[in-house]
């Protein structure tokens, strides 16, 4: 099994991976939030949100500011730019993979088509 050694690139797809992270991250997109107007907005305990938000921000998607009793969330340093570049490359592949099957699929009707001309005659 091939190992990598790229750390932030596992935790940003690990932190991705959830439906409410990402949620909580386009939520963030659009205003800075406290973890308990999170927890309200998600409907779940603030001990649920904080552990969402503790797997976000040690991805570097989020991060968070603490006065006096109110933790602040906002959208982190990363730009994701790594995860995009990892993407594109496998974009590319099976862009190339699926031109490959469209010529097969080609070649194959204009074989269809010369065999039923054949049986025609």
């Amino acid at each position: 099994m091939v190992q990598y050694a790229n750390a932030g690139l596992d935790a940003s797809f690990a932190a991705l991976s959830d439906a409410t992270r990402r949620g909580v991250l386009e939520q963030l997109g659009r205003a800075e939030a406290s973890i308990t107007d999170l927890a309200e907005k998600f409907n779940m305990t603030l001990t649920g949100m904080k552990k969402h938000v503790g797997v976000l921000e040690r991805a570097g998607l989020v991060s968070t500011e603490k006065v006096g009793r109110v933790r602040t969330c906002k959208i982190g340093p990363r730009r994701l730019e790594e995860e995009m570049a990892w993407l594109e490359r496998y974009r590319q592949l099976w862009d190339a993979r699926f031109d490959e099957l469209d010529k097969v699929v080609e070649d194959l009707k204009q074989k269809e088509q010369v065999d039923g001309r054949k049986k025609r005659e």
